[in-house]
């Protein structure tokens, strides 16, 4: 068994969507229900690295996991993220999509989205 914790998920049983490419399941730490995690079979840590056929098969099973979670928990909204390397945040070596749901009132006030990822500069609309 490997000591990648996304890579024993391939094996788990659990999986919402595959293709010869990429994998999804639930987020072990989910943000909202419903909230997946996309990967790549290659274990690599930049999903930038990995070859083009394989990119996109990994975009095909978001939108697929997006229909999923659209259809099973009928968020209001998604944010899709992927951190890439560690000054973006990434603390899994192996690159992976979020797909967050959404629900209106979750936080007191969404604009922005991921423009939180710096706080400073996120909240563009009270700037002269």
């Amino acid at each position: 068994m490997t000591a990648c914790v996304l890579c024993n998920q391939i094996s788990s049983g659990q999986l919402i969507a595959e293709n010869d490419h990429a994998v999804a399941f639930f987020d072990s730490y989910p943000l909202n229900p419903g909230h997946a995690l996309v990967i790549p079979r290659e274990h690599t840590a930049d999903l930038f690295d990995i070859d083009a056929d394989a990119r996109a098969a990994v975009w095909a099973i978001v939108d697929q996991v997006h229909a999923h979670v659209k259809a099973e928990f009928q968020p209001d909204g998604f944010n899709i993220g992927l951190n890439v390397l560690e000054a973006a945040g990434q603390t899994i070596g192996h690159a992976h999509v979020h797909i967050i749901p959404r629900n209106n009132g979750d936080v007191p006030d969404p604009r922005g989205g991921v423009r939180w990822v710096l706080p400073q500069r996120a909240a563009y609309w009270d700037e002269p």
